[in-house]
């Protein structure tokens, strides 16, 4: 007895105190469930912050932050042109993510498009009418965000190098590129201006008194386009095979360099849209900050909404939101400068982030792994 009870004993060390286990499957509700008790926790830990650091009241706060978004019309309206702007980057990478091609390299790949948009406007903007101008600016922001990508994926597709080192050193190359450009165009200037403003050659028209109002619609329609071609067509299922198992993809006879190449090809293409709705409806300008970050900032968008256009959509709003939040906190509380206010947003970007964990995996402790085993 005394033997066993040893033996049991034993067997029980060895099993953790507390293990991981992915979960099979959770029910939509459990894992939105667990996210927005996530955002609460968040909102719970940075009051704590704001009010042991500063001495503020949590709730004024975060009234101030919900009024960077929603205090008037303009500030809800650029809030939707900069969640479209995301959201157009983060559709960018979808394909490429799902198929296991970690493209670093959407501020780049924006940067190029933008660079070409603006490319079109400075030397063809006095040139050609409007109807034919936004058509061609179109275009080239598709063929050099195309480009940009097609370089990483054929040395993928053909040597098999690092996409994630690659298209993150493309980045740096497309941001000299830009700074080389808007050095000599702007001569003696201290920065270039907007580009044709005297003409207005090559802008976005108003649409309901916004310019940025096509770039929502834009990315409302890629948006669309994408949810249907990821899901729907035979590219999308290729894509989806070779996300899953390369040898399968193989073994099947899906010609995984031709899908690398021809994914990248469209995921450059869309960022380089977004290079052009920010030059051309937005900015009116180029310059290396014209990205935002929002190429980096996309990651975490297209990782969190699990690829799916839907979802990006409200994450992209999430995140200018808080990011709108931060700056109207910083210029309304002298307490609460740009740091402290990233910190509380940090805050509730990383218990977001974190929920993740806990929808995809479980904690299972010693004590009911062992009732498992007897049940078992």
């Amino acid at each position: 007895m005394s033997t066993e009870a040893e033996k049991k004993s034993s067997e029980a060390a060895k099993v953790p105190f507390v293990r991981i286990a992915k979960r099979t499957a959770l029910p939509i509700w459990k894992s939105w469930g667990i996210r927005l008790l996530s955002v609460l926790l968040a909102l719970i830990i940075s009051a704590l912050f704001i009010f042991s650091v500063t001495g503020l009241d949590p709730i004024a706060v975060y009234v101030v932050m919900w009024d960077g978004t929603f205090k008037s019309s303009y500030s809800f309206i650029t809030t939707l042109r900069d969640t479209a702007m995301l959201l157009c980057i983060s559709v960018a990478l979808a394909p490429a993510f799902r198929m296991k091609f970690w493209n670093i390299g959407a501020e780049g790949q924006v940067l190029a498009g933008g660079l070409c948009t603006a490319l079109v406007m400075i030397y063809l903007g006095n040139l050609l009418p409007q109807w034919l101008l936004l058509p061609l600016m179109f275009v080239s922001a598709v063929a050099g965000g195309a480009l940009w990508a097609f370089i990483p994926a054929w040395f993928k597709a053909r040597w098999n190098t690092n996409e994630t080192l690659f298209t993150l050193m493309m980045n740096y190359v497309a941001i000299n590129i830009v700074d080389c450009l808007t050095n000599i165009w702007r001569g003696a200037k201290s920065s270039m201006g907007n580009i044709n403003a005297s003409t207005q050659a090559g802008w976005f028209p108003l649409i309901f008194g916004y310019r940025f109002t096509l770039n929502i619609i834009i990315v409302a329609v890629l948006s669309v386009g994408m949810y249907m071609y990821l899901r729907f067509t035979k590219h999308g299922y290729e894509i989806a095979v070779i996300g899953e198992s390369e040898n399968t993809a193989k073994y099947i006879g899906i010609n995984v360099r031709k899908v690398v190449v021809r994914t990248m090809l469209l995921s450059g293409a869309i960022c380089g849209i977004a290079g052009f709705i920010t030059v051309a409806g937005k900015n009116m300008t180029i310059s290396s900050g014209t990205a935002e970050g929002f190429g980096f900032t996309a990651i975490i968008v297209a990782w969190l909404a699990k690829f799916n256009p839907g979802y990006m959509a409200l994450i992209s709003f999430l995140l200018i939101f808080l990011q709108k939040g931060a700056t109207q906190i910083a210029s309304s509380y002298a307490a609460l400068n740009d740091y402290a206010s990233s910190i509380v947003t940090g805050i509730i970007l990383f218990c977001i982030l974190g929920s993740e964990f806990f929808v995809n995996y479980s904690l299972i402790f010693r004590g009911k792994h062992q009732k498992g085993g007897e049940k078992a």
